[in-house]
């Protein structure tokens, strides 16, 4: 079974208060350096058997109609997912 992974993120004119809200916690944490967060959606999609063009494709369609509102967000990516990325979602997803 292979995976496809789709990023979104609000376009840069649009204000994004979640990731204001995030970059003013940060130096509260004692992290520093940032002077700006983005807060964007990332999305999995399992397809059967390998990752083929026409699977990206597919994916880019829903992106662009489904998964994102096109008037205020950017679909940034849409790619086939890594094993490692796979790994990195499914230790996020137990820890949640």
């Amino acid at each position: 079974m292979g995976h496809v992974i789709v990023d979104v993120m609000p376009k840069p004119e649009i204000l994004d208060p979640q990731g204001k809200a995030i970059a003013g916690a940060l130096p509260k944490l004692g992290i520093e350096g940032f002077t700006e967060v983005r807060q964007g959606k990332r999305f999995v999609l399992a397809v059967e058997g390998e990752v083929t063009d026409a699977a990206l494709a597919s994916a880019r369609q829903a992106a662009e109609t489904l998964l994102s509102n096109p008037v205020i967000e950017d679909v940034v990516s849409v790619r086939e997912a890594s094993a490692a990325e796979l790994e990195a979602d499914q230790v996020q997803g137990a820890s949640a």
